[in-house]
């Protein structure tokens, strides 16, 4: 399996996942330069979440006749636009629209890419394709979130949009040279691009990906809250947990794919779910004990991401015909599910009840993701042997 194609999607959502998660570290630089509330800055967030919600279909809707290699390229000029409107904003409007911009490639690349690292990893190492192109995502946690916040103290925050508006023009030649040409899918029309939702095993996975990835993200949208106030890690921690936690994202990015080359996805997807569940329910117990606190957030950090390359390997079994919609669809579940864990997550706080409720909650969540993955896998057999049966 050549990686260079695989290397090159990477350097795609490496640079999709600074743009996204970056502006978390920046609120307090960026409400302060454009004289908004810190909730007013928080928007900037949601702008980028809608950005993707649009940008998917969109994309799929305008070129799904056209070559994936193209797609791809055209997706990386959206991405240095939106990055380059960010950093000259003088505004805070024009840097909300320079975050919706920002976001319409990001649900798109993921979807092509998933395609064309499916058709790379051929052989039943799809997965493994899928979650190297994934990598850049969890290295962004990594790095990038951390480089972010280091340049918004030491120049200025719009320095990261410069780095990474830069960083698009470095993955537009790695897609020109190292991605081979891509026919584009089979022309079923508009209908057709949307015929896998009446089959029941692609809603299960769309289901299991929303609540799966929302789930998590009712705890983890609190974790540094958390983890100051019942851990007792302050501040000058708070670069060096973001740091374990994008560990944690890469390495379980890594082993999920992995997993799902050599056992039936749609089981490594549930079992790893059900562990998640466990760990949330630990969390909860152990919220104030700092040692198991932190290790337990590496290992639910990891989870999040395990997830990813077997259900963008299920959907794209179960959409033949509309391939690019529903990976893209993926996407939307993606966001979907961070906003509906940001939300429900939050409630308990609100309510005065503490930060030891958004992991119960998530647990609750995460029941359903199982469930919809427990329907999937038992369809699944039935039609298996039902197969068997007529051989």
């Amino acid at each position: 399996m050549d990686k260079r194609p695989l290397l090159a999607l990477a350097s795609g959502t490496l640079g999709l996942g600074i743009a996204e998660f970056v502006m978390m570290g920046l609120l307090p630089y960026v409400a302060a330069d454009m004289g908004a509330t810190i909730p007013e800055a928080g928007r900037l967030i949601s702008a980028y979440a809608v950005g993707v919600c649009v940008g998917a279909p969109l994309t799929t809707l305008i070129a799904f006749r056209r070559p994936l290699k193209g797609i791809l390229l055209s997706l990386a000029v959206i991405y240095i636009i939106g990055n380059a409107m960010a950093f000259a904003a003088q505004s805070y409007a024009m840097l909300l629209a320079a975050r919706f911009v920002s976001g319409l490639p990001h649900g798109a690349f993921f979807g092509v890419g998933s395609i064309v690292a499916g058709r790379i990893g051929e052989g039943g190492r799809d997965t493994l394709a899928i979650s190297i192109m994934n990598a850049g995502m969890t290295v962004a946690n990594v790095v990038g979130v951390p480089l972010g916040t280091w340049l918004a103290v030491s120049l200025s925050w719009r320095s990261i949009f410069a780095v990474a508006s830069a960083w698009g023009v470095v993955t537009m030649a790695a897609l020109w040279l190292w991605i081979p040409r891509q026919e584009p899918l089979p022309d079923t029309g508009l209908k057709g691009q949307f015929r896998f939702l009446r089959h029941a095993p692609a809603l299960y996975v769309i289901g299991a990906t929303m609540f799966s990835n929302g789930a998590i993200f009712c705890w983890y949208s609190y974790i540094l809250p958390q983890m100051n106030s019942m851990a007792g890690l302050g501040d000058e921690w708070r670069t060096a947990l973001m740091v374990l936690a994008g560990a944690g994202m890469v390495a379980g990015n890594l082993a999920g794919g992995r997993l799902a080359v050599s056992h039936a996805a749609a089981r490594v997807d549930m079992y790893g779910q059900l562990l998640a569940m466990a760990l949330l329910l630990c969390m909860a117990a152990f919220a104030d004990v700092a040692v198991v606190a932190v290790a337990l957030m590496v290992a639910l950090a990891g989870l999040l991401f395990s997830f990813s390359p077997a259900q963008q390997s299920l959907i794209l079994k179960h959409s033949c015909g509309g391939q690019m919609m529903a990976a893209s669809f993926i996407q939307i579940a993606f966001n979907l599910g961070n906003a509906l864990g940001a939300h429900v997550g939050g409630l308990p706080i609100e309510a005065g009840l503490g930060y030891r409720f958004p992991p119960l909650i998530g647990a609750g969540v995460m029941s359903l993701g199982v469930m919809c993955l427990w329907l999937y896998n038992r369809r699944e057999n039935r039609t298996d042997a039902q197969a068997a049966q007529t051989d």
